[in-house]
């Protein structure tokens, strides 16, 4: 899970949340206190903290029985990865805010060193339990599958002799341990790396005895060494790195006693620092800063929990971190490199049932999808749907002599995909390739160099998108002489171009010949690859111009009709909610009577259900085997519902500093399906979160007489199923 890519201070309880949501009616008191203005800082959750509640929810399901074993330690993997990043972009941000005294609240109130605060406090208590679930729980429930990782208090002599020539054949002529003295130095340590602080006693050859060394760890070393039946017995078994370094670390050091060997890790400042405006070719900016990436400044450092308070003290020093960004922890420090094991061939049973993304039957083994798309939209839901007509259309589209050029948008595809194979041999074809490629898309940079490098050398033309504005828009267009005249044909998604995420995340793909959305795209991409002013959109609205005043404009509608006596009603679900003018569109709406529900994933700004402003606000969050990615805005309308699909979450930085699209869906089958869809989510009992006022979630389960309810397993029996689907 990318990560592409997560609530108040309050923190979660240590045990398992399982608690039934049930109407509460207001008390008298809270009836009876004064409503605080729409502005009030205490309306608002710090970002940061939300972030952090989203992770707390996917180590929840590391816990949760109804997944398969293996996928529930992937949820506990995938918190650790969501809080490398978190550490790596939000914490030092925070912190750089503090270095350079440019502190600034948000709307919610909170300093940046109050909010480190309250997230060290958190963070050290959620890492302290997934570690105990991991211990506790996930090991010994895999031990009973014969998935064992052999620590070394049970290596047999067998075992033991096996990690010996190992450690001497494979280890050791690779690794380089560092002395430290006054002629060596601390070394600069590569963010995330796998290194070991050795404390020694005696003299080396040369006289030395600063007493310490450190042991960093190739990155090309595997974390997990897998132990041969002959040896380790039947089943699959496992002895991990650091425990063979930890066993031979005196034979690095020949002469000299090992008095203790402790693993660490240190996390680095992984925001890229490059301004497009300053910088003439942003590509070459951009590798240059690439490599600085892995030597930013400390923010984190971990240790293993029997390290001593003096050598974790030392590290501290060196890495100019205060005690409270230390973390201990009791097992590896590298936990994502667990991800090795998470795809066992031997236990299916362990994993998620595979299934087959359905394809709709008139889509199916076309030669000829524009033929298809001439006469009817489509909609697909990934990964319920299959992604492959999107990639068949521009596989078409790069061999079709009728087709004279393609445009597409790329944020995060990978450099070796089919999509851009079929850019690559349409360019090759003589078609006009034009490809909007964002280089900026955090950590896929590298990729997306690579990406740009391939498309050029076939003959696209690259373009890097506008200066200050990330192009985060989903968009291909393309064109085709058909009986002597032009006619376009146009993908729109709330997803990337990515055919691996499209099996993991859900998102929504709209296939269309429509003449007026093709040629509000043509619109778009010409401002962007060319200059201009803004050109004025028949059917779609778009970031960073129309699609946030048409949003407070539909949200604004719904009051007014509220406020009105008419009926109202506002469903959305996004990623994220953090815009303040959103918010405080949406707590309006709330006082003038519009039932709002929103379904938001992440990071979450707006409280819910306070007296008098978000009484008629719910807002859920769903975890689940699915990256819940799609966008989708609902507004009643006085009853000429309008629903709309975006690339955009309710973000400040989507909103207003981003390339984003949001467009219609049309036609009363689609609108009922989607509706249909959104609603699903709404009645999820298994998966969902409920925000409360004071910032917390608490987790749904059916009540009473109710059936569970699962909205990603309904999706995928309906959608996957062609006796039950929507075709």
């Amino acid at each position: 899970m990318n990560t592409d890519a997560f609530n108040d201070s309050a923190t979660l309880p240590a045990d398992p949340v399982e608690i039934v949501i049930s109407e509460v009616p207001a008390t008298a008191e809270a009836l009876a206190a004064p409503v605080p203005s729409v502005d009030d800082s205490s309306l608002y959750i710090h970002r940061e903290l939300s972030q952090l509640q989203f992770n707390i929810r996917v180590l929840e399901q590391a816990l949760d029985e109804s997944y398969p074993l293996l996928e529930r330690l992937k949820f506990l993997l995938i918190f650790s990865s969501n809080l490398d990043e978190f550490f790596e972009i939000r914490v030092a941000g925070l912190k750089k805010q503090i270095t350079f005294a440019r502190e600034q609240a948000g709307a919610d109130g909170l300093q940046p060193h109050q909010a480190l605060a309250r997230i060290s406090e958190l963070v050290h208590e959620q890492v302290a339990r997934q570690y105990a679930i991991l211990n506790d729980v996930l090991l010994p429930e895999l031990a009973k599958h014969q998935v064992n990782f052999i620590r070394r208090r049970y290596w047999t002599p067998k075992l033991k002799a096996w990690v010996r020539r190992y450690f001497r054949d494979e280890i050791a002529p690779i690794i380089t341990p560092i002395g430290l003295d006054p002629t060596h130095p601390f070394p600069l340590l590569v963010n995330k790396s796998l290194n070991f602080i050795v404390e020694l006693e005696g003299m080396d050859a040369f006289g030395r005895d600063s007493g310490l060394a450190i042991i960093p760890a190739p990155r090309l070393l595997p974390r997990v060494i897998r132990v041969p039946e002959e040896v380790g017995g039947p089943g699959d078994n496992y002895v991990f790195l650091s425990s063979m370094i930890h066993a031979h670390a005196d034979e690095l050091f020949h002469g000299m006693k090992v008095k203790g060997c402790y693993q660490f890790r240190l996390t680095r400042n992984a925001d890229l620092a490059v301004d497009a405006e300053d910088v003439e070719d942003l590509a070459r900016a951009l590798r240059g800063e690439l490599f600085s990436r892995r030597y930013g400044d400390a923010v984190r450092v971990e240790v293993v929990e029997s390290c001593p308070k003096p050598l974790s003290d030392y590290l501290l020093k060196q890495f100019g971190l205060a005690e409270s960004e230390l973390y201990k922890v009791d097992g590896p420090v590298n936990l994502t490199r667990l991800f090795s094991i998470t795809g066992l061939d031997s236990h299916p049973e362990l994993q998620y049932a595979p299934f087959t993304p359905l394809i709709p039957k008139q889509l199916q083994n076309r030669d000829n999808l524009f033929n298809v798309l001439g006469k009817l939209d489509y909609l697909l839901l990934h990964p319920f749907e299959s992604f492959t007509p999107v990639i068949d259309l521009l596989r078409q589209a790069a061999k079709d002599p009728q087709v004279l050029a393609i445009k597409q948008t790329l944020y995060r595809s990978g450099a070796n995909s089919e999509i851009v194979d079929a850019l690559v041999e349409a360019a090759r074809n003589g078609k006009e390739v034009t490809a909007v490629i964002e280089l900026r898309a955090r950590f896929d940079e590298e990729s997306n160099l690579q990406l740009a490098s391939r498309l050029q050398a076939a003959g696209a033309v690259v373009i890097y998108g506008v200066v200050g504005f990330k192009t985060h828009a989903k968009m291909m267009l393309i064109l085709r002489r058909e009986n002597g005249e032009l006619r376009r044909y146009a993908h729109l998604g709330t997803g990337n171009y990515h055919a691996g995420n499209a099996k993991l995340y859900t998102d929504y793909s709209l296939l269309t010949a429509d003449v007026a959305l093709c040629e509000d795209l043509h619109k778009l991409f010409n401002q962007l690859i060319g200059m201009g002013k803004t050109l004025r959109m028949k059917k779609l609205l778009h970031a960073p111009f129309t699609l946030k005043k048409n949003l407070l404009e539909m949200i604004n509608r719904e009051a007014l009709a509220a406020s009105e006596g008419r009926p109202s009603q506002i469903m959305a679900k996004v990623n994220s909610l953090t815009d303040p003018k959103v918010i405080r569109a949406l707590y309006k709406a709330s006082q003038a009577g519009v039932k709002i529900d929103l379904v938001v994933r992440g990071m979450c700004c707006l409280r819910p259900g306070v007296p008098g402003v978000s009484h008629n606000i719910q807002v859920r969050s769903i975890v689940g085997r699915f990256l819940e990615h799609s966008r989708i805005y609902y507004f009643l309308n006085g009853g000429d519902e309008k629903i709309y699909l975006s690339s955009a979450d309710w973000m400040e930085r989507n909103l207003d500093k981003r390339v984003e699209t949001c467009f219609p869906v049309e036609g009363k089958k689609l609108i009922t399906r989607v509706k249909k869809e959104l609603e699903a989510y709404l009645t999820d009992n298994t998966q969902a979160w409920v925000l409360q006022s004071d910032g917390r979630y608490q987790r749904l389960q059916p009540s009473g007489n109710q059936n569970p309810r699962n909205c990603q397993a309904g999706l995928l029996e309906r959608l996957t199923n062609p006796t039950i689907g929507v075709r």
